[in-house]
């Protein structure tokens, strides 16, 4: 099925989400990562990084929760330890990269621009605190996230903005994104979320709340794409959020989606992303359907 994201054409319309299939080749040995729409690698700093205290994850009845707090080896160590396995593989390749602050995002993008070109994009995670606005969420604001899609243009590739759903400015940030030179907008990241141990009163992440991911964010993440769709028509939008089925992934293309990400769903079948791709092309075939781009115009 014909995926084309602004200037990108992907060789298939579902592609893993960014921190549910690791750096590289993780999930190759379950499924033929080439058929993929490309592999969405975990964010990437332009250093390494710690990440947060245990536990990092925790089951919720139609998810899980994760503070992870982006742990990472760094772009450096990424490009000549990890890409080169991963692109062996034949896979397209989508990197992600995140910052602390504008010359973070801006260094990591400088570094990605030797990067081979089977890494056709670099997806911007908005979902950061910015350490030079106390603390505040870069994709909460829409300054904020304009300066930064701007500060990463010397990656020398497609740039897609991916926005969260804890703001309700997200048509704004949309806007301005692709205002600042993204091609595309990923929604959505993690919601905000907090649980609580009943054996020990205290939250059942290490670093407190975290994202909240999974089939119960399925609902938010379809309203995000249409609304967003419904005000930016002509804005390409990768879908993400509780697709687990191939039926949730059309639910994505009908509200105004030209692709999906499978993420939370990889955990429990880490074949679940070419299990989705294979349920929706059957799905097209049997209604003749060639463009994801069409299907929106089903509803």
């Amino acid at each position: 099925m014909e995926t084309v994201i602004g200037s990108v054409r992907l060789p298939g319309p579902v592609m893993t989400a960014s921190g549910t299939a690791g750096y590289g080749d993780e999930l190759a040995p379950f499924m033929e990562l080439a058929q993929l729409g490309a592999v969405v690698t975990k964010s990437l700093a332009p250093y390494e990084w710690p990440g947060n205290p245990a536990p990092r994850v925790h089951p919720t009845p139609q998810g899980m929760m994760n503070a992870v707090g982006l742990q990472g080896p760094g772009i450096e160590y990424w490009m000549a330890k990890i890409l080169p396995g991963l692109l062996a593989t034949g896979a397209t390749v989508v990197a992600s990269i995140w910052g602390r602050s504008l010359a973070d995002y801006r260094h990591a993008a400088e570094m990605l621009a030797a990067a081979p070109s089977a890494v056709v994009a670099v997806e911007v995670n908005l979902s950061c605190p910015n350490l030079e606005g106390r603390g505040s969420i870069f994709a909460h604001n829409v300054e904020m996230s304009a300066e930064v899609i701007s500060s990463t243009a010397a990656c020398g590739r497609p740039r897609w903005a991916k926005l969260s759903a804890n703001t309700d400015r997200i048509i704004e940030v949309a806007g301005a994104v692709r205002d600042a030179g993204a091609e595309a907008v990923t929604c959505i990241n993690t919601l905000l979320g907090l649980g609580y141990d009943p054996h020990t009163l205290r939250p059942v992440l290490g670093a407190g709340g975290g994202g909240l991911s999974g089939r119960a964010i399925h609902p938010v993440a379809v309203r995000a794409v249409h609304d967003v769709h419904a005000a930016l028509p002509d804005l390409p939008i990768i879908g993400v959020g509780g697709v687990a089925s191939g039926w949730d992934a059309i639910e994505m293309l009908l509200a105004g989606a030209s692709a999906v990400q499978v993420g939370t769903a990889t955990f429990a079948d880490p074949a679940a992303p070419i299990g989705v791709q294979r349920e929706l092309l059957a799905w097209a075939e049997k209604r003749g359907i060639t463009r994801t781009t069409d299907i929106a115009a089903l509803s």
